[in-house]
């Protein structure tokens, strides 16, 4: 290789990296930027309560994909840790719903900010590809208001999609005695 097409390349080389962490400090500028305007509208959430009853809807072990502000299924929230996919564990108490989230804190939904509980396609930018005869029936979506008055959906897909119908009537189905304790969650890592 010749002296100038070695300096052309090394000179391409280096703008090429400056252009890629130009967009990625953008992209993380964006992210920042977005969850300070969020902060107002979210506030602080509901804390976890020290004692509940016991389950109306058994624990259901799944993906936590995100939570997003209603009406749009695609604005994900990214105050805190509340943007971020983890495996979690849901579980509906009189009280309340608990979404036990691996490696972040609990999310508590008090039982009279419940506003629905449907299953969707998608949420917070993830299509779940729908089941034969259930088109919509992907991601079970939690919509609830929070203290601050700003309704939310929260995004949740069991690991068994037939287990959101145990979601959808209500919590009809009780759960064994034996699940009165919150299921831990197993790290991956």
């Amino acid at each position: 290789m010749n002296t100038p097409t070695m300096i052309a390349s090394l000179i391409f080389a280096v703008v090429l990296v400056v252009l890629i962490g130009l967009v990625i400090r953008l992209m993380m500028r964006g992210w920042r930027h977005r969850g300070q305007l969020q902060e107002a509208l979210i506030g602080t959430l509901p804390s976890v309560p020290d004692t509940v009853g016991p389950p109306t809807v058994a624990p259901t072990r799944g993906l936590y994909l995100g939570c997003t502000l209603a009406p749009k299924w695609n604005d994900r929230v990214v105050v805190g840790d509340l943007g971020y996919r983890t495996k979690a564990v849901l579980t509906r108490y009189p009280e309340g719903i608990m979404v036990q989230r691996s490696g972040a804190r609990p999310i508590w939904i008090p039982q009279d900010s419940v506003v629905a509980v449907r299953t969707e396609r998608g949420i917070a930018g993830r299509t779940i590809p729908p089941l034969p005869g259930r088109p919509h029936d992907g991601v079970l979506a939690i919509r609830w208001a929070l203290p601050s008055g700003t309704e939310m959906d929260t995004g949740f897909r069991a690991d068994d999609r037939a287990e959101h119908s145990r979601w959808l009537v209500g919590g009809e189905d009780a759960a064994p005695s034996e699940a009165n304790e919150r299921p831990e969650l197993e790290d991956d890592q």
